[in-house]
């Protein structure tokens, strides 16, 4: 995410999710459709729904700093 339009498309994206909301599979699957197309990827059914049960199954709380910093180490 290194294109600053993109990154802002992003963050207006997720900006105001819960924990509740990523833990609904509904809302998730929303929002990985609409990153993937923020991002000019098209994925397959099978990918977008490994992705969607990863996101479930990390319990993520966006509030929680140490949440947050532990998904920026996984992915950095």
């Amino acid at each position: 995410m290194k294109n600053p339009a993109i990154k802002e498309r992003i963050k207006q994206v997720v900006d105001g999710l819960t924990r509740a909301d990523l833990q609904d599979r509904v809302k998730v699957r929303r929002l990985v459709r609409t990153a993937s197309s923020v991002l000019g990827e098209r994925l397959s059914g099978a990918q977008e729904e490994q992705i969607v049960q990863f996101v479930i199954d990390q319990r993520i709380d966006p509030r929680n700093t140490l949440h947050l910093l532990r998904l920026w180490g996984m992915f950095r």
